[in-house]
Order: C-alpha cells, then structure tokens, then sequence
C-alpha cells in the first residue's frame, strides 16, 4: 500500500469502526452463538466424549469455537458492505480523490478489530469455564497469527458476498457453511471417531490442520506438519478471495 492508500484506509476503518461503536450489539451478537456452543458441549455433551486427550474438554473445544466466532462475525463484514453498496456510499467516495481499494479494505481491518474483540470476550468465558494453557509468549503470538490469518482469509470471501449479494439475508447467508464446517472436523471430536468417508472428509479440509495447529500450540506440544498444511490452506484461499473482490469490486465501479 502507498501512503495515500494507507491514510485512506485509515480513515474509512475508523468510519466502520465507529459504526460499531455506535451499534455494539454486533460484536455482542457474534459471541453469543459461539460462548452458547461452548456451554452445551462442556456442561451438556461434554462428559460423553471422549477425546483421547487427558486435558480438559474446554482447552479441547477452544480452539474450534474461535473458528466459529470468526466465520459469526465475518458475515457482518458483508452485510454492512452490501448496505454502503444499496445506498450509493460507493458512488459518492467514487467521486472523491481517494484511492478505491482503500473502500474494501476500510471494511476489511474493521473486520479485524470486532473479531479480536469478540474472540477476546470468548476466551474470557472459557478461561471462566476453566481453561487453561501453559502456552508461552511466542505460541501465543502464533496462535494469534493463524486467528488474524483466518479472519483475513473468510473476510474477503465475505467481501465477495457483499458485493455479489442481490439481497440483505443473501449477503449474510454465505456464512453459514462456514459455521458449520468446523462440526465436520477435528474441532469437537477426534476425526478418527468419525465413520470412514466423513472421516477422509474431516481430515482433508482446512478446519482440521488449523484446529490441530492451535491445539498444539495451547497445550505446547510439538505441530508438525498441521502448521503448514494450515498456512498452505490460509495463504491459498487470501489470494485466490482477495483477487476475486477486487476483480468484482473494479467491474461495480466500472458499471457505476
């Protein structure tokens, strides 16, 4: 990014940013579905699982739960960018001297901040439930580095679905087979515990290598080679979304 870029995006994210503030409800609705997850599967069907793991079943859980407040909260992303594109935001900041790109990724970093907002409010409930990690500074950081990676990644998926969305519920929707990916994975249950064809299934998609990754890096134990499957998946899906967006975001500026 240019210095131009850069001022503009700072500008525009600090303009998302105090939507938020002004409608906090947002980040407080993104917790609610992931933290009510996190209370049945510990208290609830917790104690029927077995998950071959002498930790406790929130440090298991964790990880995947996380997951899930990112893809909750990424959907908000695209319904506020469908309703600034419905409401002719885009064609008044077209007739600014700022720099177009700056528009999505105003939209993008503001994503950033309400996940790691809400994913902090989730850690803070299960750290209530009783979890606990031994993880050092530097896993910690790792851990946060896969989270932001994530977020980038399913933001400008979701950047994609407010742009294409014809409709306000369509703009939202796409987020639901994300939220329901991590159920098909390691996050809950072992993947060997899962019959042969849901198991391949488990074992080959991208949640899997992510939720192993944190995991390990949690309960400091060694991540071997989860870590740059999960990174191969990461980096591959940021690419191939952020070059999409901008290619639809350069065709509705055209047509505008």
């Amino acid at each position: 990014m240019t210095a131009t870029v850069l001022s503009d995006t700072g500008v525009l994210t600090g303009r998302s940013l105090r939507h938020i503030l002004r409608s906090p409800d947002t980040i407080i609705t993104t917790a609610v579905t992931p933290i009510a997850l996190m209370l049945l599967f510990v208290y609830v069907l917790g104690g029927a699982i077995n998950t071959g793991s002498s930790s406790s079943y929130v440090n298991y859980l964790l990880p995947g739960i996380l997951l899930i407040t990112i893809a909750s909260g990424v959907a908000y992303t695209s319904y506020r960018l469908f309703l600034d594109l419905q409401g002719g935001i885009f064609e008044r900041f077209q007739s600014m001297p700022i720099a177009r790109s700056s528009v999505l990724w105003g939209h993008v970093l503001t994503s950033v901040v309400a996940n790691i907002v809400s994913m902090a409010v989730v850690i803070g409930v299960a750290l209530i439930m009783g979890f606990r990690t031994g993880a050092s500074v530097w896993a910690w950081l790792g851990v946060a580095g896969i989270l932001i990676l994530f977020t980038l990644a399913l933001t400008w998926l979701a950047v994609i679905a407010g742009l294409s969305a014809k409709t306000v519920d369509g703009a939202s929707a796409f987020s639901y087979p994300l939220i329901f990916l991590p159920f098909i994975s390691s996050a809950f249950v072992p993947t060997t515990s899962m019959p042969g064809p849901v198991a391949w299934f488990a074992e080959n998609q991208p949640v899997t290598s992510i939720v192993n990754t944190i995991r390990a890096l949690f309960e400091q134990q060694p991540v071997g080679g989860d870590i740059w499957i999960a990174l191969a998946w990461l980096v591959g899906i940021l690419v191939i979304a952020y070059a999409f967006a901008m290619v639809i975001y350069r065709r509705k500026v055209t047509a505008g």
